[in-house]
């Protein structure tokens, strides 16, 4: 039951206003589609206060809608300060990426992925809320679409897989752990999915198994 917008173009680049329009027809027929999760896998540079950036304004406009946002950090990490909009907007959940060392189904080996933005956002908020599974992470691509001609080392032809990093790959996970939350309790408010979803997340660490956040 996915509905997909298209906002951006075959390069995967877009205009404010084109990201903003499609925010717009999410939040117009959430009722008729039964939208309950918005997954922003995108990033740009800061240029204001997080109140006064348009993207951010149409991003809490669908929370307040009672739609639970889920954006990537970007890939600007690991250096502080380097969370893109919409991330940088406090109301929405921010996702950063981990990986697993090639080493599936061991926890112990997990670790951040040195792309990760990190915060805190110029208004000083902690960023991001959570991490995910953004490393090497495989989903369908068709065999002749822009990124199989880019890069077809990354491509499995028998399956139509693709092979990516990044947060926005993490988000995408995290928007399917909060749609099956939803599916346990749909009167859950994105407030409530965002604090529970923070309060069962073990901590993130680097290599060398520290902590890779402080409180910022």
């Amino acid at each position: 039951n996915l509905v997909s917008v298209k906002a951006l173009n075959d390069n995967g680049a877009g205009r404010y206003f084109d990201v903003i329009r499609g925010i717009q027809w999410i939040v117009s027929n959430k009722s008729r589609y039964a939208i309950r999760v918005l997954n922003l896998s995108l990033s740009a540079p800061v240029r204001s206060h997080y109140w006064d950036d348009p993207l951010n304004q149409a991003v809490m406009t669908a929370w307040a809608s009672g739609i639970v946002v889920v954006v990537s950090a970007g890939n600007e990490g690991p250096s502080p300060m380097s969370i893109g909009v919409p991330g940088n907007n406090p109301y929405v959940i921010t996702v950063g990426a981990i990986t697993d060392s090639y080493r599936p189904m061991e926890p112990d080996q997990y670790r951040l992925a040195s792309f990760s933005s990190a915060g805190p956002t110029f208004e000083g908020f902690v960023k991001p809320e959570v991490v995910a599974m953004g490393g090497h992470i495989r989903a369908y691509s068709p065999n002749n679409g822009t990124l199989a001609r880019n890069y077809p080392q990354w491509v499995d032809s028998r399956f139509n897989d693709f092979t990516m990093s990044g947060t926005s790959q993490a988000a995408a996970v995290t928007s399917g752990v909060v749609a099956l939350m939803l599916d346990v309790n749909p009167n859950l408010t994105p407030d409530q999915v965002k604090c529970r979803l923070m309060d069962s997340a073990r901590p993130a660490v680097k290599r060398d198994g520290t902590l890779a956040y402080s409180v910022f």
